[in-house]
């Protein structure tokens, strides 16, 4: 993970479920003008494991509220 600003991603009162969440994410990452090479791994990252390494992941390079 880069040590970079983390962009805002709102949860808090969206659907929960993992395409959503990745899809907000994606916009998020998207609107902050990551490279598609971060976007790329990022969404690789989340997709490597089951609902909680989402969750963890989507923590570790988002400012999540």
């Amino acid at each position: 993970m880069m040590k970079d600003k983390k962009p805002k991603l709102k949860l808090i009162g969206e659907d929960g479920n993992a395409f959503n969440i990745l899809g907000l994410a994606r916009r998020a990452a998207l609107k902050a003008g990551w490279p598609k090479e971060k976007l790329d791994a990022f969404l690789k990252e989340c997709m490597g494991g089951n609902y909680d390494n989402l969750l963890k992941v989507v923590q570790e390079y988002f400012d999540v509220s």
